[in-house]
């Protein structure tokens, strides 16, 4: 007899159905796994094994084999444990063998027969939706998987006694109800920072169109500080932002107790950061920090010392909003529609263009140290703004700076329009100005004759590159929208053409 069971395995964030079949049959005595497993799942005989065991269930002196279909799909992970495990119980008659007909099976097992939390349930539970079947996966990760719809049958076991029990009809197991994690209520508030105001006015613009942004200053002016206050005026994720996001932190095994959240991502990773880390890839093909950060924002502090291969691997995501891992036997794509905010110093020593200081090395130290961000990548920054330091008059000034939440008001209101606007054109996929279609923001952001003038002079002056030039009217439209003009102006266009030539001072100091 031949017990079958159906599981998953993950390629990026989907879920491709796997067959496992399990047999019982007189031979050699042992536990052979085939169909492609990795190390994990070879090691899952022996933990399969003792659970079954510690479970009271005794393995008969004859040959088991299990094979993981199709044969030719890599299997990767530890969650195929469970599955195994019920496979082999039915296959000895410890569980009806129709039971599991209906059910996408995942999870891991600890040697005392309990089940231990697995990355990948809300995607697999998605996976399974579409099968029309349920899930069983481990009590940890039910609150997780339940987001999935309320529709469908998740069953949640702790031990794999609870699940023999369950089809016995000796105890029923609970469906999980979907669980979400508190905000932080102390996020960093704008009204710490005092002075910077046209700082604070790029990353309002920044968040309200959801624009990247470089920040150029020595070091002391407050960029870090600056940066970790975005997440404040941030509107909070959309529905259909949660799952995506969701999914791809279960992946990567980052949701605690199975918990969602709707605050955006926000990654900063270290400046030693491989190219798997960034990207994604690895043994797995890991989701990195590019995609961990979907519908949020990438943080890179001292962004000149990030290598340039990293760097320059950024510019794919920053214009398709994907992350494509490609190698010999698998390709993997994962979501990464990110918000680059990077800040960085003028040179190496920090001090270049700062009156009254001056450069060691002199005018190369400068032009150097910025040579190490491409010109690709740049061109992909909408905002260049300087940040230069604080002076002890703004230090001391008892004047009150604007809160946080004033601003994430603001912002959210120009998302609303930007939403609206979307919604009424047709384009249901664009989410903010910094997303849209040339086509579409060359509709919406079409300047009047002053500022069409100045647009036109500006572009042949400053030499703006085809993406140079609709960056800049995304930038604009944006900057009508928190002034909720129908129409972009010459002000507004001015405005974001200041935004997109900030640094020439320095470069002209160099």
């Amino acid at each position: 007899m031949v017990a079958r069971v159906s599981t998953i395995a993950f390629q990026g964030i989907e879920g491709v159905p796997v067959d496992v079949q399990v047999m019982v049959a007189p031979g050699r005595v042992g536990m052979q796994i085939v169909g492609l497993p990795d190390k994990a799942i070879a090691e899952s005989r022996e933990r399969v094994q003792a659970a079954l065991h510690a479970s009271g269930l005794a393995l008969p002196a004859k040959k088991v084999t299990v094979n993981l279909a199709p044969a030719d799909l890599p299997k990767e992970g530890s969650h195929f444990d469970l599955a195994i495990a019920l496979g082999l119980m039915a296959a000895l008659g410890a569980i009806p063998g129709d039971a599991l007909a209906g059910y996408v099976v995942i999870g891991e097992l600890n040697l005392d027969g309990t089940v231990a939390a697995v990355a990948g349930a809300l995607p697999a539970a998605i996976g399974a939706n579409a099968l029309g079947k349920g899930l069983i996966c481990p009590a940890e990760s039910g609150p997780e998987a339940a987001w999935a719809g309320a529709d469908i049958d998740i069953l949640a076991p702790r031990s794999l006694i609870a699940v023999a029990n369950h089809f016995r009809g000796t105890q029923v197991l609970s469906r999980p109800e979907p669980a979400i994690r508190a905000g932080a209520a102390d996020l960093p508030d704008l009204a710490d920072i005092k002075g910077q105001e046209s700082a604070k006015r790029a990353l309002e613009v920044a968040a309200a169109g959801n624009h990247n942004l470089l920040m150029i200053g020595p070091p002391g002016s407050g960029k870090s500080m600056l940066a970790s206050r975005l997440p404040s005026i941030l509107p909070p994720l959309t529905p259909a932002e949660l799952l995506e996001v969701s999914m791809i932190h279960s992946i990567a095994g980052q949701l605690p107790g199975g918990k969602l959240s709707d605050r955006r991502p926000f990654r900063t990773p270290h400046h030693s950061a491989t190219m798997a880390a960034m990207i994604g890839g690895g043994l797995r093909a890991k989701p990195g920090e590019a995609s961990l950060a979907h519908n949020g924002v990438l943080f890179l502090d001292e962004f000149p010392e990030f290598t340039p291969q990293v760097l320059d691997a950024l510019r794919q995501p920053l214009e398709t909003a994907e992350c494509i891992i490609a190698r010999a036997n698998h390709r993997v794509s994962y979501p990464a529609a990110i918000q680059l905010v990077a800040a960085m110093n003028p040179c190496r020593c920090g001090m270049a263009g700062e009156p009254g200081r001056s450069c060691a090395r002199g005018p190369r130290c400068m032009s150097d140290y910025q040579a190490r961000i491409s010109g690709p990548l740049m061109d992909r920054i909408d905002l260049r703004i300087d940040v230069p330091a604080v002076s002890a008059a703004d230090l001391i000034r008892p004047m009150a700076a604007e809160a946080s939440s004033v601003v994430a008001r603001r912002v959210a209101r120009a998302r609303e329009l930007q939403l609206d606007r979307f919604v009424a054109l047709g384009s249901r996929e664009s989410t903010s100005n910094a997303r849209c279609s040339t086509a579409m923001i060359e509709r919406i952001a079409e300047p009047d004759a002053s500022g069409l003038q100045l647009l036109r002079d500006a572009a042949e002056k400053l030499k703006f590159s085809a993406r140079g030039y609709h960056r800049v009217l995304k930038v604009a439209r944006t900057l009508a929208d928190l002034d909720g003009a129908a129409t972009v102006g010459r002000v507004h266009l001015a405005e974001a053409i200041s935004y997109r030539i900030a640094g020439e001072r320095l470069q002209a100091a160099a």
